[in-house]
């Protein structure tokens, strides 16, 4: 039976779907890409020699060491919340809507869910366990508004162009330095060295330029473990039912290529101890847990007042 789409989902269909003659990138080009980056995680390797842990890279990684490098070495004092576990818990349920047979509702996905996240010996699935009845019902009424607004305005994903949620990205298998990630949504069957897949992260909230930072940085991590670059990658933004959607090119990850090595490189000298980290204050100083004992945070925010 043919689906009817929303006009919401029309237009999102218009945006992603592939349009125009087939994407294959010049082999020489990818080699090259994979090449200099090898080279670089080489002399990363050479540095790190006598480092006991690995260096484990993320989106998020990047983006503090190449904001405020004191906040990115902090230690991390990440505690789970209502408001923290929406995302978790809604892409789950999305991640069930994409292979469950027949059409279930946002609650019967978000309930299924929160108790199979329960079930997990994660830090995430001890904490919903124990949820009071008040916390328990502000994280699924969250989580059903998400699903809810995926399911308005993204169109039904077909079986065949392969659709994956929480998918894993890593590059290298093994090493000093190790790139790594999840993908909210990757759609696109392999077919030879032709582009084909489609990488999207879905978001709440305001637009930012880093969203498309971190979505790059995917692009070049499926380019290294794959060698074929994904064709697009977008971020869809739940709340006003909006794609926004970048091409993939020669250009984008050969940028996010120097981004990336210089981040680690960055990442590298700090965990080595070679310079003291660089405070860079910005909006972010509002919930760093610096703030209390940093005068460059106190005074950035003052003089916003």
């Amino acid at each position: 039976m043919t689906r009817v789409l929303t006009p919401l989902q029309d237009k999102t269909l218009a945006v992603l779907r592939r349009s125009g003659e087939p994407v294959v990138f010049d082999r020489a080009f990818v080699d090259e890409l994979v090449a200099d980056v090898r080279e670089a995680f080489d002399h990363f390797a050479e540095r790190l020699e006598r480092h006991p842990d690995r260096l484990f890279v993320s989106k998020h990684r990047l983006s503090s060491v190449l904001g405020c490098e004191a906040q990115a070495m902090a230690p991390d004092d990440f505690a789970w919340s209502p408001a923290t576990a929406t995302g978790q818990v809604s892409h789950r349920a999305i991640q069930l809507l994409v292979n469950w047979r027949g059409e279930p509702t946002p609650v019967d996905l978000v309930d299924e869910a929160m108790a199979r996240l329960a079930d997990d010996d994660h830090s995430l699935g001890g904490w919903i366990a124990g949820l009071s009845p008040g916390d328990e019902s502000d994280l699924r009424g969250g989580a059903v508004e998400r699903v809810t607004r995926f399911m308005e305005g993204f169109p039904p994903l077909d079986r065949r162009a392969h659709p994956m949620t929480e998918a894993r990205v890593q590059w290298p298998m093994d090493g000093a330095v190790v790139m790594s990630g999840k993908v909210d949504l990757v759609i696109g069957r392999p077919h030879g060295h032709e582009s084909t897949k489609l990488i999207i992260d879905l978001k709440t909230g305001w637009r930012s330029p880093r969203h498309r930072d971190d979505l790059r940085f995917y692009a070049l991590v499926e380019t290294l473990r794959t060698g074929v670059p994904p064709r697009k990658v977008a971020s869809y933004y739940l709340d006003v039912g909006e794609a926004d959607v970048e091409d993939v090119t020669e250009g984008v990850l050969r940028s996010t290529a120097r981004r990336t090595l210089d981040a680690i490189d960055t990442y590298v000298a700090l965990t080595l101890g070679e310079r003291e980290p660089v405070k860079r204050p910005s909006r972010a100083c509002t919930w760093c847990p610096l703030l209390a004992d940093c005068a460059e945070g106190t005074a950035h925010l003052a003089v916003g007042e």
